[in-house]
């Protein structure tokens, strides 16, 4: 009966990551388990099989509960086999996302792709251990005050360990957690350990949290970290000239609303003067509709249940502006800089339909570049550590982000096309 009850559970993970409920009462657990057996269908598959073929010797006279357990087990394999064929797919998904919102012309520039050698050998180390993040390419200058708020106002920096020549761009982290939880140690760290290993400078920050401290606290620290780069990260070999943000979930809707509102004085009380504008965003699995305005009953549940209590500390139907304000979807303009949005198609925390809106509202307003990746099987959350669909998406905004610098380097907007030189032979 063990073995009947170890297969159950793990055909019932199976099941859950490939078609999971997208009830909101019942997300966070969904999420999860989701997201586990997701990102780690390799592992629950070897010891599936393991599992199976030990039980076999031992059941010469089979029970019903054996038979059982063993078409649950052959069932378990084939559905975590879909789900990793889900995962190895996603490199061509975001090749093709980058192509339609970048165009044909600038595949050429894109950094190279790597061999298929360097494809195995980095998928083999992050399968066998994909929790192990230390890495001797960087080094890590932690705890740097950037604000007054106490743990919530300190920073990393990631850097490489060999030194850096000056002026290299910089990628600013944001953390999710619901702006309730999270740190700056958690989360985005497959994505600083490689680009910071590249040669750029990855800053990854706390902020204050509600429900201590209510919205918009967590977007003005934001926006403190941005001037403190500014001002600060020379002295690491930045450039504070260039700046990307990046950063998930809750770090993706802060990330998406401080690249749209530079200069927002509601949200710089102090430093109105600073300049807190980014040269490119790119939120994941972001929330880009605190006010509900899309009419996405996911939106709608998401305000009244969890922002208004817990994070604005307002109720919408008396102060609607708020809501409004805090809205990414609400807040483009015209002027907004360039985008690459990712979020999953199986993302039962929000909704992939908060991120089509988005983008198709950047596409009819920016002009600038929007790229969007839809990935497919994907939950919430799917980057915390390497496996083999976050090893993809790392590889995909490593050829974005050098392009994109590059481009500005050129003295061009990655909105135009390369000017073309009819002196050339």
């Amino acid at each position: 009966m063990a073995f009947l009850r170890r297969q159950l559970a793990v055909a019932a993970l199976t099941v859950n990551a490939l078609r999971p409920s997208p009830s909101f009462r019942a997300g966070i657990p969904v999420f999860v388990a989701g997201w586990l057996t997701g990102e780690l269908a390799p592992h629950l598959l070897t010891l599936t099989a393991a599992d199976a073929v030990t039980h076999l010797p031992a059941s010469r006279r089979r029970t019903t509960a054996d038979r059982v357990g063993l078409a649950l087990a052959a069932a378990s394999t084939a559905g975590l086999t879909a789900l990793i064929a889900q995962s190895r797919k996603v490199g061509d998904v975001v090749d093709a996302a980058l192509l339609d919102g970048l165009g044909a012309d600038t595949t050429a520039e894109l950094e190279a792709q790597p061999t298929p050698a360097d494809v195995a050998r980095g998928q083999w180390r992050r399968l066998v251990n994909p929790f192990r993040m230390r890495d001797p390419r960087i080094r890590v200058d932690r705890d740097v005050r950037y604000s007054d708020a106490g743990g919530r106002g300190l920073l990393d920096v990631y850097r490489p360990a060999e030194g850096v020549l000056d002026g290299a761009p910089v990628l600013l982290q944001v953390h999710g957690g619901g702006w309730t939880i999270g740190s700056k140690d958690e989360q985005g760290l497959p994505l600083m350990h490689h680009m910071a290993a590249r040669g750029w400078i990855c800053v990854a920050i706390n902020y204050r949290l509600a429900p201590r401290d209510a919205f918009p606290a967590q977007v003005i620290d934001v926006k403190r970290a941005i001037a403190w780069i500014r001002e600060h990260i020379g002295e690491y070999g930045g450039d504070p000239d260039y700046i990307a943000i990046t950063g998930g979930s809750a770090g993706g809707h802060l990330t998406a609303l401080a690249a749209l509102t530079p200069g927002d004085p509601a949200y710089q009380p102090g430093f109105e003067d600073a300049d807190t504008s980014v040269a490119a965003a790119v939120p994941h699995y972001g929330v880009y509709d605190f006010a509900g305005a899309t009419g996405l009953k996911s939106a709608e549940q998401m305000r009244d249940q969890f922002l208004a209590p817990r994070i604005l500390q307002e109720r919408w139907r008396d102060h609607p502006e708020v809501f409004e304000r805090a809205s990414p979807i609400l807040r483009i303009h015209p002027d907004a800089p360039d985008f690459f949005v990712i979020h999953g198609v199986r993302d039962t925390l929000v909704s992939v339909d908060q991120a089509r809106l988005f983008v198709d509202a950047l596409r009819r307003v920016s002009r600038r570049t929007v790229v969007y990746a839809e990935l497919p099987g994907a939950q919430h959350a799917f980057d915390l550590f390497p496996s083999i669909r976050s090893t993809q998406v790392v590889r995909a905004l490593d050829k974005y982000l050098h392009w994109h610098w590059n481009q500005w380097r050129a003295g061009r907007s990655p909105a135009e096309p390369a000017a073309i030189d009819t002196d050339a032979g």
